[in-house]
């Protein structure tokens, strides 16, 4: 009795024998037919089995006049079909059924010799490929049988065979059959109706004939383990038959067979088609190209998950972008919409400071010396350096206040502290700004500090006009018109005496721009458009001479008697001239950190001091006086400034950048009560006064002047890519097809990806110039770090990065001949364009995280050689040890490169060439895997993979930039 497993090429059971397909038979369909015709079903001749051999062999078996084929089951005529079907004992009427009765049709039996299928084709073909030959140099064929609808062949359980939309194949060599394949579910697509006719089927089996030739009679070239588990999609692919003769070229494809042969498939040569069909049936499904249970119109492609998904991507992308847009376009006109605020102006605003301290932990006591724990148990200063002891001051609109005293004596850090600015150490007491007690009216808001530091830190390639511009417009209010921000920078240019170089570009060390004293005043009016309180300078005359230092303190000093606006004015002096010191109201005179003298200025001072035993010489500069004596003051007079034996508890804690303030505009303190003073830090607790649109506006239009401006470093990306581009088309042209110009591909792609990886430094360079004007800019609360750094991406990354990249990569591509073919063009920019952004961020962030711009370069260049070591070129993946292997995963290189390499392996190159003689012809999958390990399905992987790289680096750029980018003093 037979069963399921003892009947071959996928025979069905019927009781004690297997039902066979067309061109077996057997007691169980293992041995071909020999001549006939498919009509004759069973009772066809069978090939016979060779003396010794358990084989049938069809070699010396000849086919009937008009069928041809291995196994002569493929009809060629009409007259063949009609014959066999009368053979069969069905007789044949042109106007009735095959059953006899009228029923008005035509079933004139007609042969099918076109792919394309109607009931039941059969097909066979020739398989010749270089590789194959080498293992097997024998004569190979296929033949096939496609199930469309087998319901309308003339004898369905004889020229037809199993269900609908199933396909039976089987291989013979020299005569003898291999292995037998079967796959359901097929659909039929004819393309454009060019006579090509594509089959796709699902659940693929093979079986191979146990010790035949494939299959274990030669063990050195055994494909058992492979057939066997050929599974999956398959797809039978015909090209229109030659009319020369009527034969055509066809493709047997599957994921397994693609990856030896190429995309394309094994390639089958000299298809003949043959289906004995009725003219009623082609006559009704003429012009239908559908599957078998389908007679619509020919079905249109799909798009594949891959595709849908990257455009769900993208357009969730470009719709939250849209949505951002949309909300910062409706908060900016709301702010404009605002009406203006009054600014309690009348009286100005003063400053009072009281007991301000300022400590600096002793590292090296609290590290090296004994425990960190009974360290900080103690109380007193001892684990301090105390830089301010209790320093007091006062100074009311309408006065500019003079700090005097020695290198080291606390100057800087005491305004700096005023200005609220962010200190390392511990500082301690209280500053307020009350309004001015004319008024009588209380700040209701938070106090505009204006702070000027002593460098200066400027746009090199603005004009003067330009950066007070750009700082009105970021700094006073959005309800304020532009018309009016234009008209106060010019009050400001003509009050600070540089409205004659207001169209003058700034220049920096290189470019020669405005001088020293001029780019201080701009300095000063970058201060002035936001029309502060109370107005701080850090030694704003030095490295001037004494006309320039004039000419600053005359603005100052007008700045701070304008009978409408009058301002309190502090300014540190270093060494001020006779004439220059008769310009401040008030001095405050610092010695090691204690205050020796605060009051009026003149000769008050002396006065003072003349009284406690130091005498004054009569003509000389007070100034002088007041500084030598502040550099070795005697011993009764500092221990008279300072507080003996005071103890950190003793002291307020100044909370002096929470930036909160009561009704009196008094800034708030508390009390510590631990054994060291503490400080809070507020994330995220700048106020800007432009909205977040308005930022990015004004930023984006600032980094447009200096692109247009300055525009050796584009022109300069640009060249460079040319030349690379140029220098690499030539040193890969026209790469070939053997095994080593495959390599040669794949070491182009990689060094595009190492060109990318260096190239990417000016990004890490150009950040570390720009950042110590962005730390100026947000100590100021001029912007938000998010805006600067997404005008920065505009601006840099497209122009700088992204237009090269698209140049280098065009010229190489076509130049090295790789994949000539849109699709596999814009798939490798789009790799080589995810890659620079992932870079360009990296580069960022290293820019970011580091202050010394030469370990940042340093670290990113060491990155690019690991990344060189990791991307799979130099060396095997698979062979690094697995202590060191798992490092491939942070590569985002080696992921460029397999998709890089992917995406040219998949437009089906081949590789033809020749080892010892011997002819190869295979797909470049193959080689890409064996060389290099890279996974033939890893393209969508590798660029999600990308992603989560690019969102990452900037994750952390964003990071870094809010939380480590800012002004620490």
């Amino acid at each position: 009795m037979a069963s399921s497993g003892s009947c071959s090429n996928y025979g069905i059971v019927n009781g004690t024998s297997c039902e066979c397909p067309p061109g077996f038979g057997g007691s169980n369909c293992s041995q071909p037919a020999c001549g006939g015709n498919i009509f004759q079903g069973a009772s066809r001749s069978l090939a016979p089995l060779p003396s010794g051999s358990p084989f049938a062999n069809i070699s010396g078996c000849s086919c009937e006049n008009g069928w041809t084929g291995t196994a002569c089951n493929v009809c060629q005529s009409a007259s063949a079909c009609q014959s066999g079907l009368s053979s069969s004992g069905v007789t044949l009427n042109p106007t009735s059924g095959l059953d006899g009765s009228n029923v008005g049709q035509n079933d004139t039996l007609v042969c099918n010799v076109a792919p394309k299928v109607y009931s039941a084709s059969q097909m066979s073909c020739s398989v010749v490929n270089p590789t194959l030959a080498v293992l097997f140099p024998g004569s190979a064929s296929l033949n096939i049988l496609r199930n469309l609808n087998p319901s309308l062949t003339p004898l369905p359980n004889v020229t037809g065979f199993g269900t609908s939309g199933s396909v039976y194949a089987q291989l013979f060599y020299n005569g003898v059959e291999q292995f037998y394949c079967t796959a359901d579910s097929c659909t039929q697509d004819l393309g454009d109706g060019d006579g090509s006719s594509n089959w796709s089927c699902q659940n693929l089996m093979c079986t191979c004939i146990k010790n035949s030739t494939f299959c274990g009679a030669i063990p050195a070239n055994d494909l058992t383990g492979i057939i066997n588990k050929l599974s999956g999609t398959l797809g039978i692919a015909c090209q229109a038959p030659s009319s020369a003769n009527n034969t055509a070229t066809c493709a047997f494809q599957q994921s397994a067979i693609n990856g030896v042969f190429g995309s394309g498939g094994l390639t089958l040569n000299g298809c003949s088609f043959g289906e004995c069909v009725t003219q009623n049936t082609i006559d009704t499904l003429s012009g239908n190209s559908t599957s078998s249970s389908s007679s619509g119109p020919t079905r249109s492609k799909e798009l594949s998950g891959g595709v849908i998904a990257g455009l769900a991507v993208v357009g969730g992308l470009i719709g939250l972008a849209l949505l951002l847009l949309a909300l910062g376009w409706w908060r900016q006109r709301r702010a404009r919409r605002l009406p203006l605020s009054t600014a309690e102006r009348s009286g100005g605003v003063a400053i009072d400071w009281a007991d301000v301290s300022y400590f600096v932990p002793n590292t090296e006591s609290i590290w090296f010396g004994g425990s960190l724990r009974k360290r900080r148990a103690k109380s007193d200063l001892n684990n301090y350096q105390v830089v301010l002891d209790s320093v007091n001051g006062h100074v009311a609109p309408g006065q500019i206040m003079a700090v005097l005293g020695p290198s080291g004596a606390g100057k800087t850090t005491l305004i700096e502290i005023l200005a609220g600015k962010r200190k390392s150490g511990e500082t301690v007491g209280n500053v307020s700004f009350p309004s001015s007690s004319d008024s009588g009216v209380s700040l209701s808001r938070a106090p505009r500090i204006g702070f000027v530091p002593q460098q200066d830190v400027l746009p090199p390639t603005l004009t003067v006009h330009e950066a007070l511009l750009f700082a009105a417009r970021l700094r006073l209010p959005e309800s304020v018109s532009d018309s009016e921000k234009r008209a106060r920078v010019d009050d400001v240019l003509e009050r600070l005496g540089i409205a004659r170089i207001r169209d003058v570009r700034i220049g920096d060390g290189e470019k020669r721009g405005i001088s020293g004293g001029e780019m201080r005043r701009v300095s000063i009016g970058l201060e002035l458009v936001a029309q502060p309180d109370v107005l701080i300078l850090d030694e704003p005359t030095s490295g001037l001479d004494s006309v320039s230092a004039a000419k600053v303190a005359g603005v100052l000093h007008a700045l701070a008697h304008d009978p409408e606006n009058p301002t309190a004015v502090i300014a540190s002096i270093h060494q001020p001239s006779s004439q220059l010191y008769q310009s401040f109201d008030q001095v405050l005179l610092l010695s090691h950190g204690r205050s020796l003298y605060c009051g009026p200025g003149g000769f008050a001072p002396a006065t003072h001091l003349s009284a406690r035993g130091i005498p004054y010489q009569d003509g000389y500069n007070v100034a002088d006086y007041l500084l030598d004596v502040a550099s070795d003051p005697p011993v009764a007079l500092f221990q008279e400034a300072g507080r003996a034996n005071k103890t950190v508890e003793d002291l307020p804690t100044l909370d002096a950048e929470k930036g909160e303030v009561n009704g009196s505009g008094m800034s708030r303190i508390r009390n510590t009560s631990s054994s060291r003073p503490k400080r809070r830090t507020r994330l995220f607790g700048q106020i800007y006064t432009a909205t977040f649109l308005t930022q990015l506006e004004v930023l984006s239009g600032r980094e447009w002047k200096i692109l247009r401006r300055d525009k050796s470093l584009f022109f300069a990306h640009v060249a460079v890519a040319c030349v690379l581009g140029v220098f690499c088309g030539g040193l890969y042209f026209h790469t070939g097809v053997t095994i080593a110009g495959f390599q040669s591909r794949v070491g182009c792609l990689f060094f595009l990806g190492a060109l990318i990886a260096f190239s990417t430094l000016s990004a890490l360079y150009n950040v570390v110039e720009i950042r110590p004007l962005f730390l100026r800019e947000r100590s100021a609360s001029y912007y938000s770090p998010t805006a600067w750094l997404l005008s920065r991406f505009i601006f840099d990354v497209v122009p700088l990065r992204i237009i090269p990249t698209i140049i280098v990569a065009s010229i190489t591509y076509w130049m090295a001949g790789l994949a000539h073919d849109a699709a596999h063009f814009f798939k490798f920019l789009f790799i080589l364009v995810l890659y620079t952004l992932a870079m360009t961020l990296f580069n960022f962030l290293l820019a970011c995280l580091f202050r010394n711009g030469g370990i940042a370069i340093l670290t990113s260049a060491l990155t690019a050689l690991y990344q060189m070591t990791y991307a799979g070129f130099f060396v095997h993946l698979d062979s690094i040890p697995p202590v060191l292997r798992w490092l491939q995963w942070l590569c985002p290189l080696k992921y460029t490169l397999e998709a890089l390499s992917v995406n040219e392996v998949g437009s089906g190159l081949m590789i033809q060439d020749s080892l010892e003689g011997v002819p190869i012809d295979v797909s470049a999958t193959l080689i890409m895997q064996t060389l290099f390990g890279f996974g033939v399905n890893n393209y969508y992987r590798d660029v999600l993979v990308l992603f989560a790289f690019i969102a990452g680096f900037a994750v952390g750029v964003i990071g870094v930039v809010w939380f480590n980018v800012r002004e620490r003093r």
